[in-house]
């Protein structure tokens, strides 16, 4: 049994190097849902509430600590500033120290692949993680990259939530008077834009216990720039929050889901684990939403145990649909967690 096990898990990482290599893993079989996103650029501000979650984290700047993390040892530490009546910040949030924009090997003298991997997951269907999206697991774990696509090591049925911020259009002062109400925590990965545009929409995620993960400044296709450019694009966002909101969380999304292995060392060495997705579905399109029971219907068929949910927070269907694909995933035995939850893939 013990032989058969390791052949199947052998198997899986051969494949997924080999799609990884060839064409980048865009797609399994008829799956139409195997896509990556995009996101987009306006603006909207919403007030801001008091904090109701908790989180786990320090109110102290770890930077050296942070900076000289080995790429393989994932972190998952959230720095705050202290709470101060007189901080300028969107937070009230003293402003955490700046971080260098620099990047460790700039020239990529390990000679890391550079071949564009677009991230794929597969449909989950009757609570079993697709296979697809274990080849990805396995792939981050045998390479020993600070990455994630869902959770292979708990023992509960644990859920992550989170959700994609590019622009704001109104859904995500819905989504998060939900969360609100129903005591649920998640993850927004926003870019210098939504940051800039929707800042007391991002400051009410911070005060309300939920992660604000990095998502760029300009949104590249990180398979296409130096490992410069990728320093530049991960840091300067990490450090507009560290000033504007006096926060820092080590969680990053690759735009696209597009990326290579250079990519995934680089964002490692600047201290930060690589969030992608296990579930989601076609929630982006403004003008394609298909309303609140499609969006419960492809949500509550595709979650699994160890889930990494992607949604968008543009989305109408999942702002209205939110606070019964709460229910029913905690009907089904789901606990949600924070991604300061997810186990050490790299002790």
């Amino acid at each position: 049994m013990m032989l058969k096990t390791w052949k199947s898990i052998v198997a899986i990482i051969m494949a997924i190097a080999l799609c990884a290599g060839a064409a980048g893993c865009g797609t399994a079989g008829p799956d139409k849902d195997n896509l990556t996103t995009t996101e987009h650029t306006t603006s909207e501000n919403t007030t801001t509430s008091a904090p109701d979650l908790t989180i786990s984290g320090t109110t102290q700047d770890n930077t050296a600590d942070a900076a000289a993390q080995p790429a393989t040892t994932m972190n998952f530490e959230i720095q705050m500033g202290k709470k101060d009546p007189t901080a300028t910040t969107f937070t009230g949030l003293q402003p955490l120290p700046v971080r260098p924009v620099a990047i460790n090997d700039p020239n990529n003298s390990k000679n890391l692949p550079l071949t564009k991997i677009e991230h794929s997951y597969g449909a989950a269907k009757d609570g079993i993680v697709h296979d697809i999206s274990k080849g990805h697991q396995a792939f981050f774990d045998q390479k020993n990259y600070a990455a994630v696509c869902y959770d292979n090591k708990s023992t509960e049925k644990t859920l992550y939530l989170t959700f994609d911020c590019g622009y704001e259009n109104g859904n995500t002062a819905t989504i998060l008077d939900v969360l609100k109400e129903k005591q649920v925590p998640a993850a927004f990965f926003c870019t210098v834009d939504e940051m800039r545009s929707a800042s007391e929409i991002v400051a009410r995620m911070i005060n309300e216990g939920h992660i604000v993960g990095n998502h760029s400044v300009t949104h590249p296709h990180f398979s296409a720039i130096s490992r410069e450019k990728m320093a530049k694009e991960i840091m300067e966002a990490d450090n507009y929050l560290r000033q504007n909101f006096g926060y820092s969380a080590p969680f990053f999304r690759f735009p696209y889901g597009e990326y290579n292995e250079s990519a995934l060392d680089a964002a490692a060495s600047l201290g930060f684990t690589s969030v992608f997705w296990s579930a989601a579905y076609r929630d982006w399109a403004e003008a394609e939403q298909q309303g609140e029971q499609y969006a419960y219907d492809m949500v509550t068929s595709r979650i699994h145990p160890g889930c990494v949910l992607l949604l968008h927070s543009v989305s109408s269907d999942n702002a209205q649909a939110m606070g019964r694909i709460i229910d029913q995933a905690r009907a089904e035995g789901y606990v949600f967690r924070h991604l300061t939850a997810l186990p050490s893939f790299h002790p």
